[in-house]
């Protein structure tokens, strides 16, 4: 049943483009973010304009209904949750425009950080604000947090890099603030507003005493409250509104596009770590590297080392360090050209004798290097809150004081971590600006915790505030600080802050009760409690990085929130709230299940190595048929005859109209189930060629183990295929390979354990394994296999049973795309290149990490080689894409967009199904690789 306010909306006449989701599963899924706060929304409106957000803000004006702004992201304070309309703003939000210099860039709010950086990278340019959340962090995020980072310091932060933004007001007007005639146009139409600001402006300037206060607060990172400095700098009301919505967090409006001045990208860098015995030793160093000009300063304590070193990938520099109390700087230089930056390290090399240091330090150029040292820092908060104990929920606390004050602040923190019973805590941040982060773990499902918080709070307040520090520096303000506000400011700036609230927003409608709170304990309100579920997602923080590379994102739901609604399932269960867990249950099993693809992708982006797609994988086994599990186990047996049949089938439909097959494939459906039969359309190819084998090879140098999907599958256009391709360049390169006996009973294993077919998948195992490990002479030789997503498969079957046993522990995988760039291409000759070559990585390419060989090869074949910046795994998943053609539309979307926004003479991917996905999605012909080097390197 539609709740009343998604009714009164419904009623309101909104334009036709506003949707209003009010089932449960929507409501929930957008219900949580990365903060200990957690409040249900009644509806979640998507617009997708700025015109209709201020239809929304009018009708919702009318009915003294609550708005909440969210562009997605992170949100560690509170600011983007609510229990009325949660107005999301992130996926119709996304474009971008760059000036022809690349000076300055105009973006909508639901684009991440990443996303405009990577479009910025090609003028060397960047945006000034640097989150360690870029990955996930939304530049509407950034504008309503005034989010700075970990070099741009308050120089370069949202405040001062704006030049312009358009904004709809609580009372649906939209202004341009960049038009020439904004002052003017926000006198005509906004009168109270435009006088209201330039009289606050007036009683500032005749008080000094509460202009040096301002000036004090501002002279450090501080997101309290409203930024009240932009009574000061600015003279228009026009400029005053501009800048007093940065860090606003939705109080005062939409903003639906901002206009940044960009700030070059320092093309030479250097990256050290400086390990010191303990953290007062760190401190005592800062003023000293300070003074050095480093770029950037970021400390971590011991436990924050000790985290670090927990992680998969931790780089050797902290690996190696034996912890006991020590703690480090992650520290860069930054320069203009590699002599400038020579000179930096050499005046840096100075000062490095006077240092108190426990480890060997040395800085590193090379960007994998730098780029390892920095995964462990932008991760750190997410990899420490996944450590937490089950059940319990992170708390990410971001405070600045003097960096003169910063020891003292750090040592009477741990003392009131021990005080308050707060064990395995982590100190780091931003040393350079006095501005450091700490978490704390905390259950608030027991009221004797909470109360524990309640005390551990009113310290923290007291300690910041002796320190003539700031409660918030980065973070925003929202609900967890919002009763502190008053007493960091005093009440008379409270006061100014309560008449820019009433003068932007006199009903009160937008983000009550974030930033200013008169109720002293209403940060205790709405407290997020952790359910545990599966150990597969436990470690989940709910910190959104998993979702800008989530296929299916735009379609139904995201890595967290398929998470966060197991996690609401558990709770209504506990609670015994049938009804609800009934209708939650009920849409997850196409939202949350049916249409993931098990990717992988999630585990890439997630610092806590979370993959999402363990999770659906059992659930997939535990709610598998036990019809078309038999089906499978079947297949298993004979598979060389279900992928010889397969590719039959498809020669027939190609030979037959494509809507006569395809209507056929759509009754199937409707009788077993759109889970269970694959969808014809007339895009898809003819079938492929039976795999041959080899037998003994005595020269042999690598065991070929050409994928099944090139027997189920013919090649597209006129290429040979990936199998035969790399056969043909293997020889031309005089490389000898082998390919097993009986690989045409062969796979990778993949299509059962994604669709969680556990015996089909250990039959599969039992016969491939023991027969590769014959073929590569007992693990001597490479295996190589030609489609991406099966290498990936083969090593993870491998990985599985080396759990069991050592005997397959020899085995050694490459996928061709490597194999052939490192072992075949330097022997072959290129005797038609191409003009150019549109490229797309795969997920698989990713996991593997070899997407640099991917375009290594087309580099080799053609000076023209275009890998998109929109670039995201195509979700054809095996069969996915026929199962649920939906489902890759909506992943393929923007890319084949990015794609045909130009012609290339060929198109490229590293797997068979992608290529068929992506044939789909642009209209374009897309083949693997190999065939274009095959085509490339035939003799003339």
């Amino acid at each position: 049943m539609p709740s009343r306010i998604a009714s009164v909306l419904a009623e309101a006449a909104l334009p036709a483009g506003v949707s209003v989701l009010d089932r449960s599963v929507d409501r929930f899924s957008r219900a949580h973010d990365a903060s200990h706060y957690l409040l249900v929304p009644s509806a979640v409106v998507q617009p997708t304009s700025a015109e209709e957000v201020s239809a929304v803000f009018r009708a919702c004006s009318a009915q003294g209904i609550p708005i909440t702004l969210r562009s997605g992201g992170t949100s560690l304070s509170g600011q983007a949750v609510s229990d009325s309309v949660l107005l999301d703003t992130r996926q119709r939000f996304q474009r971008m425009s760059v000036s022809t210099d690349g000076t300055s860039v105009t973006v909508q709010p639901g684009l991440t950080i990443r996303q405009v950086n990577a479009r910025l990278a090609r003028f060397h340019r960047r945006l000034g604000p640097d989150p360690a959340s870029e990955i996930a962090c939304t530049v509407g995020g950034v504008i309503a947090n005034n989010s700075s980072g970990m070099a741009c310091g308050i120089e370069q932060n949202t405040y001062r890099t704006l030049r312009s933004l358009v904004v709809t007001l609580a009372s649906g007007t939209m202004i341009d603030t960049g038009s020439p005639d904004s002052d003017d146009t926000l006198l005509d139409r906004e009168p109270a507003l435009h006088t209201g600001l330039r009289e606050l402006r007036e009683s500032l300037l005749r008080r000094p005493d509460l202009v040096a206060e301002i000036r004090h607060q501002y002279s450090m990172k501080n997101t309290m409250g409203y930024g009240l400095n932009s009574l000061l700098d600015f003279d228009r009301p026009i400029d005053i509104l501009a800048h007093l919505l940065i860090g606003s967090e939705g109080t005062l409006g939409f903003v639906s596009e901002a206009t940044f001045e960009t700030v070059p990208v320092s093309p030479s860098i250097a990256t050290g770590l400086l390990v010191f015995p303990d953290l007062r030793s760190a401190t005592a160093a800062l003023p000293h590297l300070v003074a050095a000009g480093l770029a950037t300063i970021e400390l971590m304590d011991a436990t924050s080392l000790r985290v670090a070193q927990s992680l998969s990938d931790v780089p050797t520099e902290i690996a190696a360090i034996r912890i006991v109390d020590q703690a480090a700087l992650l520290i860069e230089h930054h320069a203009t050209d590699e002599a400038a930056l020579r000179r930096k390290i050499t005046a840096f090399e100075e000062l490095f004798g006077t240092l108190e240091l426990t480890s060997p330090f040395e800085f590193v150029t090379d960007p994998a290097a730098r780029a390892s040292l920095w995964h462990v820092r932008k991760g750190l908060y997410t990899a420490v809150a996944g450590a937490r104990p089950s059940g319990t929920t992170a708390l990410l606390e971001d405070i600045a004081v003097p960096v003169e004050r910063l020891l003292e602040t750090c040592e009477r923190l741990n003392v009131l971590f021990s005080a308050h019973g707060y064990t395995n805590t982590v100190i780091f941040g931003h040393a350079k600006d006095g501005n450091i982060h700490f978490m704390i773990s905390e259950r608030f499902d027991d009221p004797d915790h909470v109360a524990r918080y309640e005390r551990f709070t009113a310290d923290l307040v007291d300690l910041v505030l002796e320190q003539r520090g700031t409660l918030k520096a980065e973070h925003g303000t929202g609900r967890i600080m919002a009763p502190f506000v008053r007493r960091q400011f005093g009440d008379e700036l409270y006061e100014v802050m309560r008449r820019i609230k009433r003068l932007f927003d006199p009903l009160g409608i937008l983000n009550p009760g974030v930033l200013l709170s008169d109720d002293p304990s209403s940060y205790l309100h709405n407290l997020k409690s952790s359910a545990s579920v599966e150990p597969e997602v436990d470690r989940c923080v709910e910190c959104g990085y998993c979702e800008p590379t989530c296929p299916s994102k735009n379609l139904t739901l995201t890595p967290r929130q398929r998470i966060v609604l197991r996690r609401e399932m558990r709770a209504a269960e506990d609670r015994g709230d049938t009804g609800l867990l009934s209708e939650l249950a009920a849409d997850y099993d196409y939202d949350g299940v049916q249409t993931c693809a098990v990717d992988g992708m999630c585990a890439v982006a997630c610092p806590v190595d979370i993959n999402t797609g363990d999770l659906v994988r059992r659930l997939r086994e535990e709610t598998a048929n036990r019809f078309t599990g038999a089906g499978w186990s079947l297949a298993a047996k004979h598979w060389g005859a279900v992928t010889r049949a397969g590719g039959a089938a498809l020669t027939l439909a190609d030979a037959l109209p494509a809507p006569l097959i395809t209507a056929a494939t759509d009754v199937g459906r409707a009788l077993l189930g759109a889970d269970e039969v694959p969808r014809y359309s007339g895009d898809l190819p003819r079938g492929g060629r039976k795999r041959p084998a080899t037998g003994e090879t005595p020269a042999a140098q690598a065991v070929f183990f050409a994928a099944c999907i090139g027997t189920m599958f013919g090649p597209g256009g006129d290429g040979v295929g990936s199998s035969e391709a790399f056969r043909l360049l293997a020889g031309r390169a005089g490389v000898a390979i082998v390919e097993p006996e009986g690989v045409a009973d062969m796979c990778c294993g993949t299509p059962w354990k994604s669709k969680g077919h556990t015996d089909g998948y250990a039959t599969m195992s039992e016969r491939v394994l023991p027969s590769l490990l014959a073929a590569s002479d007992g693990g001597r030789l490479p295996i190589v296999c030609d489609a991406a997503s099966c290498t990936e498969g083969l090593e993870t079957m491998a990985e599985k049973a080396r759990s069991a046993g050592p005997q397959y522990a020899s085995l050694r995988f490459i996928d061709s795309v490597e194999f052939t760039n490192t072992n075949l291409l330097g022997k072959l000759a290129v005797t038609t290149p191409l003009a150019s070559v549109a490229l797309h990585r795969t997920c698989s390419t990713t996991a593997l990490n070899v997407n640099d060989h991917l375009a290594g090869i087309a580099r080799a074949i053609s000076e023209d080689v275009y890998e998109p910046i929109d670039w995201g795994c195509c979700a054809f998943a095996g069969d996915r894409g026929m199962l649920h053609p939906e489902l890759t539309a909506s992943a393929t979307e923007v890319e084949a967009s990015e794609i045909n926004s130009r012609t290339f003479e060929a198109y490229a991917s590293a797997n068979r199904t992608c290529e068929l996905g992506m044939s789909r999605a642009t209209g374009r012909t897309y083949v693997h690789i190999l065939e274009l080097l095959e085509q490339a390197t035939r003799a003339g």
